[in-house]
């Protein structure tokens, strides 16, 4: 596979005329001095060295990226209030990796909230995969101001065993059901690592002992790409088949209403329109509501 080329034609989304237009107000922005961040459940970035008319085109872009997905975000003084409150998520794993002097790879970043949250662990290298100009962009305006060293690919899961280096921790949280084919997307992730590297992956899930998926005839929770949604012991299966050396659990988790909700950072939908309205417990098309959950693999 030659990544070298898909780059090449991967960049030119940058003239799709949308995004064309958000890129070009993005380097309309300048540089500021003095900036200075805090990588909490909310990013943070101020500085006393900004005035009034970057401030405002800073809201009005932030404005029209939406949808933030992933987040908070605090941009000198702009909160950008994101369908996710990521920190729930990255607060329940920190405590089960250790990034320091580790190259790291997100597989699905989106804009790369955890990526900028990871940067006070001190690792080596920091790598998004994301195949969305739109996430980029996001990525892009943030990291505007960081300047951190993160790179951002316009790659998926299935350039990771092609990828120029391996890591040592492989992050893939909420990607594994949009695969049409899950053992082969946990056999990527296992080829993207180091001899003594670990996944730690997050996925939908079903209540069950027989190793068995629920498969959506159509749609999961108003999602159209969700292909398989394993009990747990299927999914241990599709790790063993992936040849992983061990399987541990992490955390089961619900997903709630507080975690995933509409704000006005969004455009759309979101978790209380996927679900019942008269059962909590079902999703609007009548399968088991969202679960996740969240395990270490190691090769």
């Amino acid at each position: 596979m030659n990544l070298k080329k898909i780059r090449v034609e991967r960049l030119k989304w940058q003239e799709w005329k949308n995004i064309k237009i958000l890129r070009e107000s993005l380097k309309k922005i300048p540089k500021i001095k003095d900036v200075r961040y805090s990588l909490q459940d909310s990013i943070k970035i101020s500085s006393k060295d900004i005035n009034s008319q970057t401030l405002t085109q800073i809201k009005e872009l932030a404005w029209e990226l939406r949808p933030w997905r992933k987040g908070p975000f605090d941009l000198f003084g702009t909160y950008i209030d994101s369908e996710w409150k990521s920190y729930i998520k990255y607060n329940l794993l920190e405590p089960h990796f250790d990034l320091r002097d580790k190259c790291v790879a997100d597989i699905g970043c989106n804009n790369g909230y955890y990526l900028f949250r990871m940067l006070k662990l001190q690792p080596k290298k920091l790598v998004g995969f994301d195949p969305s100009m739109h996430y980029k962009t996001q990525f892009d305006f943030i990291n505007h101001f960081l300047e951190t060293s993160i790179e951002f690919e316009l790659l998926g899961i299935e350039h990771l065993p092609f990828y120029e280096n391996k890591f040592d921790v492989i992050f893939c949280l909420g990607v594994l059901y949009h695969r049409s084919d899950p053992i082969n997307a946990l056999k990527a992730l296992k080829n993207g690592l180091n001899d003594d590297g670990y996944v730690i992956l997050d996925t939908f899930m079903i209540d069950g002992s027989e190793p068995y998926a629920l498969t959506p005839q159509d749609r999961y929770s108003k999602i159209p790409n969700v292909y398989f949604v394993p009990s747990i012991s299927a999914l241990e299966n599709w790790c063993k088949r992936a040849k992983f050396k061990s399987f541990e659990i992490l955390e089961i988790k619900k997903t709630d209403l507080n975690e995933q909700r509409k704000t006005k950072w969004i455009q759309g939908e979101s978790l209380e329109n996927f679900l019942d309205p008269n059962d909590k417990s079902l999703t609007i098309e009548g399968y088991p509501a969202p679960k996740r959950v969240y395990v270490k693999l190691r090769k």
